[in-house]
């Protein structure tokens, strides 16, 4: 189960925006779909705990993450949420081994270069990133830069995985490679997923339940065979 139900208003000199999202749902895959300002990466972060709502309640499973009645609001290492941000978010100076073993580590040193926790390694051989443990992000393409940020995701063992425009900065071949890998990693996880994009394409590959976000607000539900046929309408 999934229920968002939050409030939060951000003011920056004259523009101010207001998110006010109603989401309830039973499906294990949704997909929040909507243009660029919509409001689709505030509602992630809010999940995340990385914005605090200004109210409303936030419950995935049995696990409530925020409550402003009730003054919960847990810190994101609490949530255990798998977040696959746009830019995929990896350390320059780290190796990929230590881009996975980050989010595993604790207190302020760097993972060692070699070692891999079981939880790690697991993630690196079902993703095939043996052979690029001793590179560096800048040596490795797209869609192995994805790989790498969902193994360190998906290594801290979550309870929900996000995933923020997943296909936004990879060229359109790539993307259609990357969507099928998405999906047939999504098939391995008994977890949660939402997936925020502004793709029809995505939403038909990577979930089960649409929910259409404009200017900070959910306009409508859908599934996404409904989506695609009202896209094809509009073209």
């Amino acid at each position: 189960m999934i229920s968002i139900a939050v409030r939060h208003r951000l003011e920056s000199g004259s523009h101010e925006f207001a998110l006010d999202v109603d989401i309830e749902s039973t499906s294990l895959r949704i997909a929040l779909f909507g243009p660029s300002g919509a409001g689709k990466s505030m509602t992630l972060r809010c999940v995340a705990g990385l914005e605090r709502p200004d109210a409303g309640r936030i419950r995935i499973d049995d696990e409530v993450y925020f409550d402003s009645r009730q003054g919960i609001c847990l810190p994101p290492r609490a949530r255990r949420v798998a977040y696959l941000q746009q830019d995929y978010a990896l350390f320059p100076h780290l190796t990929v081994a230590q881009n996975i073993a980050f989010g595993l580590s604790k207190g302020w040193l760097n993972p060692a270069k070699t070692h891999l926790p079981p939880s790690a390694r697991r993630w690196v051989q079902a993703l095939e990133l043996e052979p690029l443990l001793r590179s560096y992000p800048d040596k490795i393409s797209g869609g192995q830069k994805q790989r790498v940020a969902l193994a360190r995701a998906l290594s801290v063992g979550p309870r929900l995985l996000l995933l923020d425009e997943p296909m936004a900065a990879v060229d359109a071949q790539l993307r259609r490679k990357m969507r099928a890998e998405l999906a047939a990693l999504q098939a391995q996880l008994d977890i949660p997923v939402i997936l925020i994009t502004h793709d029809p394409e995505d939403v038909a590959a990577l979930s089960e339940q649409v929910y259409r976000i404009q200017d900070g607000r959910i306009v409508g539900e859908c599934t996404p065979a409904q989506l695609a046929a009202s896209q094809a309408r509009l073209s």
